[in-house]
Order: C-alpha cells, then sequence, then structure tokens
C-alpha cells in the first residue's frame, strides 16, 4: 500500500459539507499510521497478540433516533450495538473474544431500562463466548448513544481483507438480502403489517436483531480472498470492497437471495429492488473465492449451517460492481447505499 498523501486543499464552495467518507478520507486516514490500520479502507485493524495469534478490532455506534427508535426495548438495543460489531469480526475471519462499552445515557434513564439493556448484553455474551472487558457511562444531552469496541483473535496473517479480491473470483453472499430495509418500512408504517402479511414479524426482527456470521469464521479463513459484512447495502459494500481490491464485479440480480416475505413485497411493488439492494442493515457476509475453491466452500458453509448463495464474479478492471436484471440489461438506480451525512 502507498504512502497517503495527506489531506488536499479545501476548495469547496463554503456552504457544502463532505460525506461520511469523505469526512474520514480527509481528516481521519493521515492519523492512522499503523500499518494494521489499513488506512482506515476496512472494517477492522490487526494488533500484534501473543503467540501466533492477532487481535482483530472494530468498532460501531448506535444511536437512538438514526440506528434504533426511542421505543424498541432496552433488550434488543443492546443486542443489535453489540451484533453490528461481532459481524465486523466474523467479516475477517476472527472469532470474538470480548469487547468494551461506552454508553451515554440521557437524563429520562431508568434503572430499570438499564437493567433489561444488560440483560440483553449477558445473552448474547452466552450465545458467542464473550464477556465485557471494560468501557464508560457518561449523561448524554440528547439521547441514548452507545459504542462498543469489539475484540476477536485469529492466528497472524489469516485475515481476510477488503482487499484480496482477484478477477474470476466468485461472489458470494450469506443468507437472504433485503429483509432488515424492508423490516425499517414496514416498522415506520411505510408498508402496512396488512401487506408483509405473515411476513411482517421475521422482517422487523431482521432490523431489530442482526445475525452475525460467527459460524462461518473458520471457512473464510480457509477459502475467502476478500469479505465484508454488508451494513451499507449490497451495492455500496461491493463498491468498497471493489475499490479496496482495485476490481470490478458482475452481478446477477435474479440471484440474490430473498426471503420469502421480501419476495412476496418485490413482486407487488417493483421499486422495492432498489431497497434491497441499496437499504443496508442486512448484516449479511459478502465474500470473494477462488473459483477453483468455490464448490468447497459452498460445503463447509452448508456444514458450518450458514447459508450462501453465489451471485456473481469479479472481473477485471476498477470498475466497481455493475448489476444486471437480465438479459444483459444493466440495472440503475439513482441511490447505491446508505451513508450519514
Amino acid at each position: 500500500m502507498g504512502k497517503n498523501p495527506g489531506p488536499m486543499p479545501d476548495v469547496r464552495p463554503a456552504n457544502t459539507r463532505l460525506d461520511e467518507f469523505g469526512l474520514i478520507d480527509r481528516y481521519f486516514r493521515p492519523l492512522a499510521t499503523e500499518a494494521g490500520a489499513f488506512g482506515l479502507t476496512d472494517d477492522a485493524a490487526l494488533i500484534d497478540g501473543p503467540g501466533r495469534d492477532e487481535i482483530v478490532v472494530s468498532s460501531d455506534m448506535v444511536v437512538e433516533g438514526v440506528h434504533f427508535f426511542p421505543d424498541d426495548t432496552p433488550g434488543s438495543v443492546a443486542r443489535k450495538a453489540l451484533r453490528v460489531n461481532l459481524s465486523d469480526l466474523a467479516a475477517k475471519g476472527a472469532e470474538p473474544s470480548g469487547y468494551l462499552l461506552s454508553l451515554a445515557l440521557p437524563a429520562s434513564w431508568t434503572e430499570n431500562w438499564v437493567a433489561r439493556f444488560c440483560r440483553g448484553l449477558k445473552g448474547d455474551q452466552t450465545t458467542y463466548g464473550l464477556s465485557l472487558l471494560g468501557g464508560d457511562t457518561v449523561r448524554s444531552p440528547w439521547g441514548t448513544m452507545i459504542s462498543i469496541v469489539a475484540l476477536g483473535r485469529l492466528p497472524r496473517g489469516r485475515a481476510v481483507l477488503r482487499s484480496g479480491a482477484r478477477p474470476g473470483d466468485a461472489v458470494f453472499v450469506t443468507g437472504t438480502i433485503g429483509d432488515a430495509a424492508l423490516g425499517l418500512l414496514v416498522r415506520r408504517g411505510e408498508i402496512s403489517s396488512g401487506e408483509a402479511g405473515r411476513g411482517a414479524g421475521r422482517l422487523v426482527d431482521r432490523y431489530l436483531h442482526p445475525r452475525p456470521r460467527v459460524d462461518l469464521a473458520l471457512t473464510l479463513r480457509r477459502h475467502a480472498s476478500a469479505a465484508l459484512d454488508i451494513s451499507d447495502g449490497l451495492w455500496a459494500d461491493l463498491a468498497h470492497l471493489c475499490a479496496a481490491s482495485g476490481v470490478g464485479a458482475d452481478i446477477d440480480v435474479r440471484k440474490i437471495p430473498l426471503s420469502r416475505p421480501a419476495l412476496r413485497l418485490v413482486k407487488a411493488d417493483g421499486s422495492r429492488l432498489a431497497t434491497v439492494i441499496t437499504g443496508g442493515d442486512d448484516y449479511e457476509i459478502l465474500a470473494t473465492v477462488d473459483a477453483k475453491r468455490a464448490a468447497r466452500f459452498e460445503r463447509e458453509a452448508r456444514a458450518a449451517r450458514v447459508p450462501v448463495t453465489r451471485i456473481g464474479q469479479i472481473v477485471t478492471g476498477a470498475t466497481g460492481p455493475t448489476f444486471f436484471a437480465g438479459e444483459g440489461r444493466k440495472l440503475q438506480l439513482s441511490r447505491t447505499g446508505h451513508t450519514h451525512f
């Protein structure tokens, strides 16, 4: 990786602001001088660990009114805050070992809320085999804010980065795509429970409770050339992977796996396909695998009880992803994924 040239002169009009990734690129990337930070181009950093291990470090925040609703249950909020970080560890091929928690509470906080929040964390600690290591608790002048730093472990040199995809690699995703984004629309009332039918609860649950694919970590280490978790949307996150690897990708939209409730809603309104591809909050794994290893990857994923679907391939040229909707027709969307600013 070449040296970072540092921030460029700011020539933007005074009334404009950088987007999320421009902000990172201009101001924070020059601070990331350690090799294990990868210039902030990946979802996690690597630190030397004991013996032959490396420690994987990932950090994400969830904020009331942005990532969860004020009336979401405390246990649900806790599980989401922890699981979005565990999803990053899984995508690197790491097993979780511990986490730090920073919690900002508004003046209206209650001990009952905190007790229920901690019960949610305790349940996931048991499920995913990790423990709280420390953190901080402060007062928030607004709503609840939660920041978690998750720590994982893997053998030295075995982390699966965004930057390893090569032309000819198969592109896989785990699980189903778009459930969480559609679940958010149900939660907001933009899709009625009647229209969503019996699948409404499943869609909302996918939004509230991500499913980090920690059981796939070992298989990813063995076979994946690159991987990341899908948080900003399939299209946007594949674009991040392509940019880091200097490649393009051809994706067959018809092969993107949809749950039955999602498929029903897309068939009823074709515009919802854009929500499925760009809506984000899936927290499934997007991975590239050498085509010669693809069949073995699929077998081992099935053995780990993680569903995977091959949706396309990596191609030559730093062109980013192209989504084909059948008969060579390219899908054109005005928005390709989530950004905070």
